[in-house]
């Protein structure tokens, strides 16, 4: 016989009578036999704790647990978990105040463990003072209905008829809707530490329910513990995983999220803990971009990324189980089901990198065709829901999917677009970043964050409205400078202009170099958004005057494509072009630039003879 709950300083004597408890019996049809309801007030009252039985149909004690004055634990039970169907226990217990009222707790234990019903015993002075209960009542939806009943003597609850009462709410609870047999959505409630962050923890909880939101789930609520570092049990403090076990029980929770990444043995702990299903930020993020995969290698990459961070989740003792490699100590009963699960994951993980090399390969043809007509190239990068897909597609017309939600989009997409002086330049868009972006994201994303890496220029994108704007911008220079990208050529675009009312703030942004102000919604500043690109990209060009043979008049074509030409003469010895042409293709055009006479006084001062191009007799440096 288990006494279940903190036994921690409790004499045996009293151990002894609450064993006893096991051994009073329950007519059938009776809700409560007048001596054990005694027993239990008088217990109740000399320990000032809560004490549980569970009665099954046949009158037996099956459980017997003890809690403190204000909760009790619930012990685990067999019985019947229908939807429609009772589980045919009835939970009794007391409540040392007096007040048999039922608690929020009491009421979502009853709909969790589907009790033949719920029945607070207020006590007081050794005595029951009153009885209240509850018991299920059909349904509203997809929640069940409860209904209670209070303020009752112990006379009234004894005789009250149980079996006829269990009938009638088995016929309620059988009348169900088949729609209400579709899944509900699952309800979050969000965990999160204060310290060690830039971050206040009220805005990265905020932020984690909208991701939350985005995936799918209704978020019931969120906490958080004031910490130096993560309890390495348990993330938070055993105190705290009390809290979350009574707001589990009572909100009816099915997934509770944390703000960092747990350690597997964290994750274990806590569900073993908590009886709930626990991820963290990094599962989280995963599961969306799982959901918003929709090309071929956005899939294959969220998969990679799911697999590694699952690998080292699978529980067990790692190379010590693993048989597979034969000799000593490997030999036995052969391979089990963990280290079967875990080859394959092995296996699908190295399928995987081999199509994504392919992949890799397939993008960098791509990317050689795009250089081959030497525009420029740019990315747009930023935290996510700053407006990346919104301002592509106001650039673009790309028909990209843009909504208010967290990575709302996820597979690149590149539109060649063209800058008020004619000059045409590519335009990436690429998956958005947050803070605490998960490592897996960023070696599995390799490919696609390619683009970030191949790019002239960076598009920053923030969304001015936001008020951590500042502390994206930190999140977004963390990754690129995982990438090796945070030297690239920027500009700055806060976005969302439309949101924000404070002339002084717009004043103080455009102080910064390199910094433009718009609105991609409704199209404000996208001018002068691009006459900025335009300028920037102008540094990277130098001015060239070329002398192209009419015979070779095809030239002026590729000129067009990848330079800015300011004018076209056609003379006696060729078409003469004024051009301003990036540095990188000016090997392309060397051997028909003119030298002017001043060039060649340089080279006399300093003993050279000058190159020559088509209108001098000599080749150019850089001929075969």
């Amino acid at each position: 016989m288990e006494i279940y709950g903190d036994l921690e300083g409790l004499r045996t004597s009293l151990l002894n009578e609450l064993k006893r408890l096991y051994e009073y019996s329950v007519a059938p049809a009776e809700m409560i036999s007048l001596e054990l309801a005694e027993h239990m007030a008088i217990l109740t009252d000399e320990l000032n704790r809560e004490i549980v039985v569970y009665i099954n149909r046949r009158g037996q004690v099956l459980r017997v647990a003890i809690g403190n004055a204000r909760t009790a634990p619930l012990p685990e039970a067999e019985g019947r978990r229908s939807l429609s169907r009772l589980s045919g226990i009835r939970c009794i217990h007391t409540h040392p105040n007096g007040d048999s009222r039922l608690s929020s707790i009491d009421v979502s234990s009853l709909r969790e463990m589907r009790f033949d019903l719920m029945a607070a015993i207020g006590v007081a002075d050794r005595k029951v003072q009153n009885i209240s209960f509850a018991v299920l009542a059909g349904w509203d939806g997809t929640i069940a209905k409860v209904q209670e009943f209070t303020d009752l003597t112990i006379q009234q609850f004894i005789s009250i008829h149980l079996p006829q009462l269990i009938g009638q709410v088995e016929d309620q609870l059988a009348i169900r809707v088949d729609a209400t047999e579709v899944r509900q959505t699952e309800k979050a409630f969000l965990v999160g530490i204060e310290g060690g962050s830039r971050w206040d923890a009220e805005d990265s909880l905020r932020e984690l329910a909208q991701l939350a939101e985005t995936a799918g789930a209704v978020v019931e609520g969120w906490t958080s513990q004031k910490r130096d570092k993560p309890d390495s049990t348990f993330f938070v403090g055993r105190g705290k995983v009390d809290e979350l076990a009574l707001i589990r029980q009572e909100k009816s929770i099915d997934l509770i999220i944390f703000d960092d990444e747990l350690t597997p043995a964290q994750q274990r702990n806590l569900e073993e803990a908590l009886g709930t299903k626990i991820i963290d930020r990094t599962g989280l993020i995963l599961d969306i971009f799982a959901q918003r995969a929709r090309s071929h290698e956005g899939k294959l990459q969220v998969e990679l990324a799911q697999l590694r961070y699952l690998l080292p989740r699978l529980g067990g003792q790692g190379l010590v189980l693993s048989r597979l490699g034969g000799g000593i100590g490997t030999r036995g009963p052969g391979e089990t089901k963990l280290e079967a699960d875990k080859r394959r994951l092995r296996s699908r993980i190295s399928d995987i990198q081999q199509e994504i090399v392919q992949v890799e390969k397939h993008r960098e043809l791509q990317r050689r065709g795009r250089k081959k007509t030497a525009y420029p190239s740019i990315a747009l990068v930023g935290y996510t829901n700053a407006g990346k897909s919104t301002l592509m597609n106001r650039l673009t017309s790309a028909g990209v999917l843009a909504e208010d939600k967290l990575f709302a989009t996820l597979d690149p997409t590149t539109r060649c677009i063209r800058l008020p002086k004619g000059q045409d330049v590519f335009l990436s868009d690429t998956v958005g970043f947050i803070q605490k972006l998960p490592h897996q994201l960023i070696a599995a994303f390799k490919a696609t964050l390619e683009e970030v890496l191949q790019a002239d220029l960076l598009l920053h994108v923030l969304d001015s409205s936001h008020p951590r704007v500042q502390e994206q911008n930190t999140a977004v220079y963390q990754v690129l400078r995982e990438l090796k990208a945070d030297t690239k050529e920027t500009v700055t675009v806060y976005n969302k202009m439309d949101q924000l009312d404070n002339p002084s703030l717009i004043e103080r942004i455009l102080r910064q170099e390199n910094t433009v102000t718009i609105s991609a919604l409704t199209g404000d500043g996208i001018d002068t958004l691009l006459t900025m690109i335009e300028q920037v990209l102008s540094k990277r060009k130098t001015d060239i005057s070329l002398l192209i043979p009419y015979e070779q008049s095809g030239i002026l074509s590729s000129l067009y494509e990848c330079a800015t030409v300011h004018s076209v003469d056609y003379q006696e010895q060729g078409i003469r072009v004024e051009a301003s042409i990036p540095v990188e293709s000016t090997r392309r055009f060397i051997e028909l630039e003119i030298v002017e006479e001043n060039d060649d006084a340089i080279y006399d001062e300093i003993g050279e003879n000058p190159p020559r191009g088509v209108n001098g007799n000599s080749p150019s440096i850089g001929d075969d």
